[in-house]
């Protein structure tokens, strides 16, 4: 399975030139706080390169597999209370 990157849009685009905000938008992302998921792909990492001081990148598992690995997680931090 293709490696993911979680990108999240941290800073607003109020102030960027318009080739940066174009950019923000072809990532997907609208709104600060925003998630999106892209394959790990040098066109992706190109684009993310040229906003990075606005964006949170995560290169981590995909969505399937951090779901399992959240679920996971609760789990132990119940018996972990017990």
């Amino acid at each position: 399975m293709a490696k993911k990157l979680k990108v999240k849009l941290v800073r607003s685009i109020i102030g960027l030139s318009p080739k940066q905000e174009a950019t923000v938008h072809a990532l997907g992302l609208r709104r600060i706080r925003q998630v999106v998921e892209h394959d790990d792909t040098p066109t992706i990492r190109g684009m993310i390169r040229q906003v990075t001081f606005a964006l949170e990148v995560d290169e981590g598992r995909s969505a399937a597999e951090g779901e399992l690995s959240g679920s996971t997680k609760k789990a132990e931090r119940s018996e972990a209370k017990l």
